[in-house]
């Protein structure tokens, strides 16, 4: 009886919580240390103008003093691919949704007319091991190979320069470029489904400062931007000062916007200005897309109708614009605009403004505020004075301090990539909160044009580490690369594309055989 009273007594112990069974030799019961949250890493991809696609990994880590958590972190940089691409420029790229095998497509194009295919695997490198040695380097830079990405093959299906690559879906890409031709492909079998044909603008009122050959006309679609839905796609073109709405279930056009001679003067598209459409995106939620042009860019609601102007102070050439991502459920988030700018700062406007705020009693004379800026990343106080060709905002997973719950990756022409660490939502809610909107100032033709805001922003963010590639960088793309633990548990709802009953781009899965 009493050895199965010692059993029945070790049962009972091991049923209690797994710090209690930890003793001392004295007896005493010694809680375990928490522990350390896992090392995040940011799988970086950077196109130049040499044909370099560089891949770079940086692997960030909470720094522990004496068993505490610091809100510093460490980040170590190794190249994971370097290698040339293109027979020229490569002037754009895209990244896959996640997919079930944890892989994401790399999409890259260039001025070769030439869309490169790769298959790059998400999961997080573990290092190599002890009997393997390491790889050299002339540059004494570490390298991480990661033998699981692979070239999937090329798409030549264009017949001039590649400018913008989009996946709405696993299962769809889309490629603009300036043979003024939208092509929609099939990721299965990499077949072309369809290709919409933008009109190529009359050579008469064309902007001044443009590319054209002598007696030509400027033509190619600057950039594409599709409605979260899947169903509308807007574009802009060279040599057109308008906008157009494309519906992608009958693949036909939509309507035209042209914009106006005073909005285009008040985002600085003066007489020599172009007045083209460089930039389009849609928020997160699609309430709202933004057009960026060469020193401003306009605020479009839903109905088509402008809300607001974005301009940097003080005023300085746009390079790229990105919505910050909002969560569905939610409907007091603040919309958040991101703007890269000629001197290396990265601008964040808030652009919840209320429908009768900057308005006027008549319907028929709507005025347009200018949004205030309210956080500032870079420039002059981090010794980043060269312009950021492009960035890319990140979510940071799971539970790394308030400090980590976003990235921002920028890449400057000169071939520097940095890494910044900030709460994004919690700082600009906050700051935002504080600044009320600026008050319209007369109008023009029914449409007024507020004042300069005042200079209220506020450096944000910290800098995480700085890595030199050598190169002049055009394109930027950036992931969180998931661990290989937390592989099985992650959920196949959150990957599968869906079927979506009404038409569009959305479709079943395009990884099942027929």
């Amino acid at each position: 009886m009493g050895k199965r009273k010692r059993v029945a007594d070790r049962d009972h112990t091991d049923s209690k919580p797994m710090h209690t069974q930890l003793r001392t030799g004295t007896g005493t019961t010694k809680r375990a240390k928490p522990a350390s949250p896992r090392p995040i890493t940011v799988q970086i991809i950077a196109g130049t103008y040499e044909r370099v696609l560089h891949g770079i990994s940086a692997t960030v880590s909470v720094r522990e003093e004496d068993g505490k958590q610091r809100h510093d972190a460490a980040v170590e940089f190794a190249d994971t691919f370097l290698f040339n691409a293109h027979g020229s420029a490569i002037r754009c790229l895209a990244l896959s949704p996640l997919s079930k095998q944890n892989k994401i497509t790399l999409a890259s194009g260039g001025s070769d007319q030439t869309i490169n295919l790769y298959q790059l695997s998400a999961e997080a490198p573990t290092g190599r091991r002890s009997h393997e040695p390491p790889i050299p380097s002339l540059a004494g830079r570490k390298i991480m190979e990661n033998p699981k990405n692979r070239e999937l093959g090329s798409l030549q299906h264009h017949a001039a320069s590649v400018n913008s690559l989009k996946f709405p879906t696993r299962s769809k890409l889309l490629s603009a470029a300036d043979d003024n031709t939208i092509a929609v492909a099939r990721t299965r079998d990499w077949t072309i489904l369809s290709t919409v044909k933008i009109p190529i603008p009359k050579a008469h009122g064309r902007p001044s400062g443009d590319t054209a050959p002598l007696g030509g006309t400027p033509a190619g679609v600057n950039d594409f931007a599709i409605h979260p839905s899947m169903k509308l796609m807007l574009s802009v073109s060279k040599g057109e000062k308008c906008m157009r709405l494309w519906n992608l279930v009958t693949g036909k056009k939509a309507g035209v916007l042209n914009f106006e001679k005073p909005l285009l003067q008040a985002v600085g598209e003066g007489r020599w200005g172009r007045g083209e459409g460089l930039h389009v995106d849609w928020d997160t939620l699609g309430e709202e897309f933004v057009v960026g042009f060469e020193k401003g860019a306009v605020v479009f609601g839903l109905d088509s109708k402008p809300k607001g102007i974005v301009k940097p102070s003080p005023p300085s050439k746009i390079h790229q614009i990105h919505y910050a991502n909002r969560e569905t459920g939610k409907p007091n988030q603040a919309r958040i605009l991101a703007v890269s700018t000629e001197d290396g700062r990265i601008l964040f406007y808030s652009t919840n403004l209320n429908d009768s705020e900057g308005t006027t009693s008549s319907d028929n004379n709507r005025q347009i505020p200018l949004y205030p800026t309210v956080g500032e990343l870079g420039g002059d106080v981090e010794g980043s004075k060269s312009r950021i060709k492009d960035f890319e905002m990140l979510n940071a997973p799971g539970s790394q301090g308030p400090s980590l719950s976003s990235f921002i990756v920028t890449a400057s022409s000169e071939g520097s990539i940095v890494l910044w660490a900030l709460d994004l939502g919690a700082t600009l809610k906050q700051l935002s909160s504080r600044i009320q909107p600026v008050e319209p100032s007369k109008g023009f033709n029914g449409c007024g044009i507020g004042s300069h805001a005042p200079t209220t922003s506020t450096h944000i963010g910290r800098l995480l580490g700085r890595y030199e590639t050598g190169n002049r960088i055009t394109c930027l793309k950036a992931f969180i690369m998931t661990d290989v633990a937390e592989e099985n548990n992650m959920s196949v709802s959150m990957l599968d594309d869906g079927v979506d009953a009404n038409g569009g781009l959305e479709g079943p899965s395009d990884d099942s055989s027929d």
